[in-house]
């Protein structure tokens, strides 16, 4: 007798029961980079109201695995804010 291919699922077993810290993501999760989009604000160090978005509370710049900013805009970005911080303005 042959089986018949079926998938089957122990009892309770759902698609949440599957997902596991140590298992690879089989779909792939990436934003945009909200610098790099048309009508995207210019970086600046005049422009306070987009570079306090882009620092913490402690003043700290927010590394780009967070805020999904591209390499060159991050480095920018960086360049930016360290020159409002030496003239006062953050």
């Amino acid at each position: 007798m042959k089986r018949k291919s079926k998938n089957f699922q122990k009892k309770g077993a759902n698609s949440l029961n599957k997902l596991s810290l140590f298992q690879k993501n089989d779909g792939k999760f990436s934003k945009k980079c909200p610098l790099s989009v048309k009508n995207a604000p210019i970086i600046d160090y005049k422009n306070i109201i987009l570079l306090k978005k882009y620092v913490s509370d402690n003043g700290k710049i927010i590394s780009s695995k967070i805020t999904s900013v591209s390499y060159n805009k991050q480095k920018k970005l960086t360049k930016e804010i360290k020159k409002a911080k030496i003239l006062g303005l953050i």
